[in-house]
């Protein structure tokens, strides 16, 4: 049987830059699962996106040929690629939340890529994607879901095509192990029985032996070791050790007013690791926000060092912005794509530290090797990045503000295992050194297990 997708001797790179992709060879076959695995950086986004012939902006191809469903997608004229993409092939990012509308419904989103469907198709693609028991949430605004349900709603709504190639970005990124094993599941079922040609990059090693037919490692990537700290550069306030508390803490979203958290305590006094779990759509991020300021909160109180928080983090004051950071689980979104990283990263340190000018690049290099990229990445762009250095990246611009509280949503979901615990231990040396407190939300109960000091159940 041909392949539905074939690549052959792909090289693609920038024009005087590295090479993203070597002489890579892959075929994708009717009714099987292909794994794309490798460590973060070593080209599997750039793979996905040469199957659709749309290569990031500044790579081009300089190899090799890419034919799906027998079109050639780089030599093929604009109109003959444009009816591929809308009606053969499907497409679903690593941040899926930054590609849905946030003004539409789930319901609409869904239903927009489809023919026709109905109120009850509608319903039994959320339900094929683990979504049927969700209340109310076929009205509410994609703005308003979790990360794990934003990325089970893309792939209702690229379901709702029926492709015959279906691409997917790390799909079970920031799901909790059962959510993990469904979307696996529903994956092999449509590739058994609808014919389906899937191809997915992912971390999880595990999945893939469970889920994949077929695995193509591709090699290189980024060190995945951080460089060690630098000692803190400013001393402590007294009565720190009282660190961030919640006590109470209630929530809700969307229009019907619908309660995700309920009477929540917290504290993470100086130089401690909170782990915060629950499985997708519990309210984890709802919680990270709410602590933040970026989600009112409907009841409790929030204190830093026995200060008051604000339920509004535009109303608390430069020094308490800068002292409680946040870290999102989706950096693309995060991540302004006309600022290159250099310029994304100095915001941070000229907004909060009266340094002389002439010292912001020497500072911008320094956040990129604590956070273990090279400083060359200063002059690149967010959509230049594989998704685990976008996440590095987010990481860095949080630690510009050298802050004393640091929060991260779900920041290890998209990233290999030796990165994934390569960002742990970067955060573990940041309380032990500067005696800075993490708050982190995970599926991964390896992490919190051996990361965490207390444990925080939504």
């Amino acid at each position: 049987m041909t392949p539905y997708a074939v690549v052959t001797g792909l090289t693609v790179a920038a024009p005087g830059g590295p090479e993203l992709l070597v002489g890579v060879d892959l075929a994708a076959r009717s009714g099987r699962v292909l794994a794309l695995v490798g460590a973060s950086g070593s080209g599997k986004t750039t793979l996905l996106r040469a199957l659709l012939g749309d290569l990031p902006p500044r790579t081009a191809r300089q190899a090799g040929e890419v034919r799906v469903l027998g079109v050639d997608v780089f030599g093929c004229d604009p109109d003959a690629l444009r009816e591929l993409r809308r009606r053969r092939v499907a497409f679903v990012g690593q941040d899926p939340g930054s590609a849905l509308n946030p003004r539409m419904r789930v319901a609409a989103v869904v239903a927009e890529t489809g023919t026709g469907l109905t109120r009850d198709d509608v319903a039994g693609l959320l339900g094929e994607v683990g979504l049927a028991g969700v209340p109310g949430l076929p009205r509410r605004r994609t703005v308003e879901l979790s990360g794990g349900q934003q990325r089970r709603v893309a792939l209702a709504r690229a379901l709702a095509r029926r492709p015959d190639l279906l691409l997917l970005d790390e799909p079970t990124a920031g799901l909790d192990p059962t959510a993990r094993a469904e979307i696996g599941a529903l994956l092999r079922r449509l590739a058994r029985e609808q014919g389906i040609a899937v191809v997915m990059s992912c971390h999880d090693r595990e999945l893939v032996a469970q889920v994949a037919d077929d695995v193509l490692e591709l090699p290189g990537g980024v060190p995945s070791q951080p460089s060690a700290l630098r000692p803190p550069s400013r001393s402590k306030a007294p009565g720190h050790e009282a660190g961030l508390r919640a006590e109470g803490l209630a929530a809700y979203v969307g229009p019907a007013r619908l309660h995700v958290l309920r009477g929540v305590d917290l504290h993470a006094p100086s130089g401690a690791t909170v782990g915060v779990v629950g499985p997708s759509g519990s309210g984890k991020t709802t919680l990270l926000r709410t602590l933040v300021g970026l989600h009112p909160r409907s009841s409790g109180s929030l204190t830093l060092d026995g200060l008051a928080l604000h339920p509004d983090v535009r109303r608390r004051g430069q020094e308490l912005r800068r002292r409680v950071q946040f870290v999102p689980q989706n950096p693309m979104g995060a991540l302004n794509p006309s600022a290159t990283v250099g310029a994304a990263l100095l915001r941070p340190v000229r907004l909060h530290h009266r340094r002389p000018r002439s010292a912001g690049p020497e500072r911008v290099g320094e956040l990129l090797e604590q956070v273990g990229l090279s400083p060359d990445h200063a002059g690149r762009y967010p959509h230049e990045l594989s998704g685990g250095q976008r996440q590095r990246v987010s990481i860095a611009r949080a630690l510009a503000a050298e802050p004393d509280v640091l929060i991260c949503d779900e920041v290890t979901s998209a990233l290999d295992d030796g990165t994934a615990r390569a960002v742990m231990d970067l955060l573990t040396g940041l309380r032990e050194t500067q005696g800075t407190a993490v708050i982190f939300a995970s599926h991964d109960l390896r992490l919190i297990q051996e990361y965490a000091d207390s444990v925080v159940t939504v």
